[in-house]
C-alpha cells in the first residue's frame, strides 16, 4: 500500500513540473525571436514582425509603440506594434490541458 501511495505521489510531483513546460509551446511555435528584458519580462517578435510583451509573471502586458526596451545583454529594441491580445490568446492556449 505504501508503494502505491509513493508512486502516486511521485507521479503527481512529476506532473506538476511537466505541465508548465507545455505552456510555452503555443507561444514558441508562433514567434520568430524572443528577447529577455532587463525587468525580467520577455519581448516576442512574431513571424509577421509584430511584437508583444510578457511580464516576469508570465502575463501579456501592454506594449508602448515607439518605446525602447532594453534586453539583458544591453541591446535596445524599439517596439513597432502591440499584440497583447494575440500573446494572451497564445498563453491561454498553452495552458489548456491536452
Amino acid at each position: 500500500m505504501k508503494t502505491k501511495l509513493s508512486i502516486a505521489a511521485l507521479i503527481a510531483v512529476l506532473g506538476a513540473f511537466a505541465a508548465p513546460s507545455f505552456a510555452g509551446d503555443a507561444v514558441s511555435n508562433n514567434v520568430s525571436k524572443a528577447y529577455s528584458l532587463k525587468d525580467g519580462g520577455t519581448l516576442y517578435v512574431f513571424k509577421d514582425g509584430k511584437m508583444a510583451q510578457e511580464n516576469n509573471f508570465g502575463r501579456a502586458v501592454y506594449l508602448k509603440q515607439g518605446q525602447a526596451y532594453e534586453t539583458t545583454d544591453g541591446q535596445k529594441i524599439i517596439a513597432n506594434s502591440n499584440e497583447v491580445a494575440r500573446l494572451d490568446s497564445l498563453i491561454q492556449q498553452g495552458h489548456k490541458s491536452r
